[in-house]
């Protein structure tokens, strides 16, 4: 059997609101309770645990490899949101797309304060 990553947990304020706001800017199927977590499945196997912690969170980034038409999707959501988004994890280029390696990358806040990436090359 090869190592594969199974899951990571995702601490924050308010798992409901954060585990609803990712599945749905990235259009995955609604959170699964388990246990004291909500639980949201990516199509490749790996699962983000969210669960509720008192603050303070440390920020974490997470990366989302997406394909071109759902890269479209996500950037339609948050535009319908009037999210900001940026072109940098380090978010100095504000509602911009990076093609960097030829892809489309973007990067934004999920409610927790962790900053969410989507790229369509990895």
């Amino acid at each position: 059997m090869s190592t594969q990553l199974n899951h990571t947990i995702v601490w924050c304020r308010d798992k409901q609101t954060s585990a609803n706001y990712l599945a749905d800017i990235l259009g995955l199927p609604a959170p699964e309770p388990f246990g004291p977590m909500l639980i949201v499945q990516l199509d490749n196997g790996v699962a983000l645990d969210f669960s509720d912690n008192d603050p303070p969170i440390a920020p974490q980034p997470y990366a989302f490899l997406i394909g071109d038409r759902d890269s479209a999707a996500v950037s339609a959501r948050l535009q319908a949101r009037h999210q900001p988004w940026w072109a940098d994890p380090g978010k100095q280029r504000a509602n911009e797309i990076n093609d960097y390696g030829g892809g489309r990358r973007g990067y934004f806040d999920d409610p927790g304060g962790h900053l969410l990436g989507g790229m369509t090359r990895a």
